[in-house]
């Protein structure tokens, strides 16, 4: 594949995170990426509108529109356009959220450094990318089934709420976040609560902490 001139969009709303991931980018001689950076999901969508790009990297967890939901976006509107999902999130159902969003690749964060250039360049030229050991515990996940986690019922839109509550955001944060009235929000807590028969908000926040599903600190 020639990658020559290539265009690629990074969605990380961390600078140090975006930094780090240019320099990862920049150290292959032989690559001629040119990388434009948004913070949220609403800047993708503007570079987006004023610019072609071959490949998006994006994070899962942005602030206001969910990764998920931008990457819906991008398959709806930009159908050419490839996505590599670059998260912290090590579970299989998460990449498999992403796939089916439409996703191209999914590399977690803490591989990144080894295979960020070989996922660009194999999502780029229509491949799809996982990495080898999340692609070990999907098979060994369909090989060996067993019960599916408690939030695998959630929507991607409860999983995401969840995440804020268990963030700490508050309902008329997460609302404002999402451009959601504070009703809908409570409603999505009630759905979120009722699924996984947890009956306060503590206890949602102690299933999120148990379940990994806290963002790391900045």
């Amino acid at each position: 594949m020639n990658d020559s001139g290539m265009q690629v969009l990074m969605v990380d709303d961390h600078t140090i995170v975006r930094d780090g991931l240019k320099r990862i980018l920049a150290a292959a001689s032989d690559a001629d990426l040119r990388v434009t950076e948004a913070a949220t999901a609403f800047e993708a969508l503007d570079r987006l509108r004023q610019q072609h790009f071959q490949v998006a990297i994006v994070d899962l967890s942005l602030p206001g529109m969910s990764g998920l939901d931008l990457i819906q976006r991008m398959h709806d509107n930009w159908p050419q356009l490839r996505v590599l999902v670059l998260s912290m999130h090590t579970e299989e159902q998460y990449a498999l959220r992403a796939f089916k969003a439409g996703a191209h690749g999914y590399l977690t964060k803490d591989s990144a450094a080894g295979e960020l250039l070989a996922a660009v360049r194999t999502v780029a030229a229509g491949g799809a990318y996982v990495t080898p050991a999340l692609a070990a515990r999907v098979v060994q996940a369909l090989a060996q089934p067993r019960p599916a986690a408690a939030h695998a019922a959630l929507t991607d839109r409860e999983l995401d709420v969840l995440q804020r509550l268990v963030a700490g955001q508050r309902p008329t944060e997460i609302a404002a976040a999402l451009h959601l009235s504070v009703k809908t929000i409570s409603t999505h807590k009630a759905r979120i609560q009722d699924k996984l028969q947890l009956g306060s908000t503590a206890a949602l926040i102690r299933f999120g902490i148990e379940n990994g599903l806290v963002p790391p600190p900045a």
